[in-house]
């Protein structure tokens, strides 16, 4: 009955942390280029039951060749084995503010925090007062040669990842020039964005702010020529990658579960109050 009351125990535990994922996935549905986290469990190990001293079948001592008859297996709970993200592509949201950035395929933007250089799928920049694209915390992007500089309504992201400005205006954050005014008759390669990838991104651990950081087991960031790059688009956003649908079947799932372990943990306390206070008595 303990080993009962312990197993339903271990499995509202699991469940707990499931409702804390899903939890979190649905609070994130609308963050920028969000990534859903999935729980994987795994089972205790199992107990092999046989029969002991059974009339007609002889008891053989440990060591010895067993021929006890076979009862079957006893689980004993579970547990969280990893917890990973998911990295499909999100939907890709036009804004026409060319400061958003989308990627469409794999591999990571590189900004420099200052914990060092981190990766993140979100593209949502602004431009600072000192023209540099920034996202909301004031990090810069990184691009090749280093954080990208810029003037307003002034450069040009291409699918490739190449910045290209108007050599005619600069990169002068107080000539603000609006759209239609910028004829581009001198075009120049300002640089290009730093796109990385690593070798296991399951294995990246998220540090916040849309920040992933590179562990043992993901590899480092590195760049890598694919067969198919992915594209960089301009005026563009991506979603969040979380099915709102799906989290909330898995959310009733998990309650109910919880609340089948919860009713194992009570049906085995009673039959153990039951024991105690009347059979042996």
């Amino acid at each position: 009955m303990l080993r009962g009351i312990y197993t339903g125990a271990s499995g509202m535990t699991v469940m707990q942390h499931k409702m804390d994922i899903v939890a979190n996935n649905l609070a994130n549905v609308d963050k920028t280029a969000f990534k859903e986290d999935t729980v994987i469990f795994q089972n205790f190990p199992e107990l092999l039951l046989h029969r002991t001293n059974d009339d007609g079948v002889g008891w053989t001592p440990m060591g010895s060749f067993d021929i006890s008859p076979l009862v079957g297996k006893l689980g004993t709970g579970a547990e969280v084995n990893e917890v990973f993200t998911r990295f499909d592509q999100g939907a890709l949201k036009k804004t026409d503010n060319p400061a958003d950035l989308a990627l469409d395929g794999e591999g990571f933007f590189v900004v420099q925090t200052d914990r060092g250089a981190k990766l993140s799928r979100s593209g949502a920049f602004i431009l600072d007062k000192n023209g540099y694209l920034v996202n909301h915390q004031g990090f810069p992007l990184l691009g090749e040669k280093g954080p990208i500089q810029v003037n307003q309504n002034n450069f040009i992201v291409r699918e490739n990842g190449e910045v290209w400005i108007n050599g005619a205006i600069g990169t002068n954050p107080d000539r603000v020039y609006g759209r239609d005014v910028n004829q581009w008759e001198n075009p120049v390669l300002l640089d290009k964005l730093q796109v990385r990838y690593v070798d296991y991104p399951r294995h990246l651990i998220k540090e916040g702010d849309s920040f992933y950081g590179t562990t043992p087991e993901s590899g480092d960031m590195r760049p890598a020529a694919f067969e198919n790059p992915p594209q960089i688009l301009q005026g563009y956003l991506e979603a969040s990658n979380v099915n709102i649908v799906t989290e909330m079947v898995n959310m009733i799932e998990v309650q109910r579960m919880y609340e089948a372990n919860q009713k194992a943990v009570g049906t085995h306390d009673s039959m153990l109050g039951t024991l105690i206070n009347s059979v042996l008595r």
